[in-house]
């Protein structure tokens, strides 16, 4: 069965390490898995009840929303901003939690990976977005954890994929999130 994965990378800073371990997933996805990287997180508006209308919704806002509609599941990756998950990877969870009960998030397998300069690799913030994606109705795989610290030294010169460790635990990562898609299949 194939399986169709849409990252959300929550830096929107160029040549993030975090939109590195994204592009990583890309091309470290397994036969059957196509992964592919949501783009125009920076154009979409803070979620706001008054305007998510039917057929008024943000251009952006249901952008996402139609690249979710078609995903099975998602990888969210996240870097540490002063001890949680950036603002813009919250944001697209609410735009995708509504409405409520049937967003599309709901029932869909989500992953959190990421890396950040700090000695823990970001897990304060990849748990509090593994929190709000299982509250926003997604189907948490907890078993997949890849938090890699030191991210400014550790990537300096080397991608994220050319790091054997990293891609074969982000290779691990994909391939268990893929089987709990494939589980509620």
């Amino acid at each position: 069965m194939s399986a169709n994965i849409l990252v959300l990378v929550g830096s929107l800073r160029t040549g993030s390490h975090n939109r590195q371990f994204g592009e990583a997933a890309v091309k470290l996805a397994p036969e059957g898995v196509t992964v592919a990287i949501h783009e125009g997180l920076d154009a979409l508006p803070f979620y706001n009840e008054d305007i998510d209308l039917d057929g008024e919704v943000p251009d952006a806002a249901a952008r996402l929303r139609h690249s979710a509609g078609q995903a099975d599941g998602f990888l969210l990756i996240s870097p540490e901003y002063n001890g949680t998950m950036p603002a813009v990877l919250k944001n697209a969870i609410d735009w995708l939690s509504r409405p409520f009960g049937a967003g599309a998030l709901t029932g869909k397998s989500v992953a959190v990976v990421g890396t950040a300069f700090g000695q823990y690799g970001g897990v304060w913030a990849q748990d509090e977005a593994r929190r709000a994606a299982g509250i926003a109705g997604g189907t948490v795989v907890d078993d997949v954890r890849l938090s890699v610290p030191g991210s400014l030294t550790r990537f300096a010169e080397t991608h994220p994929v050319d790091d054997p460790e990293v891609a074969e635990q982000l290779s691990a990562a994909i391939a268990r999130l893929s089987e709990g898609v494939t589980a509620q299949a």
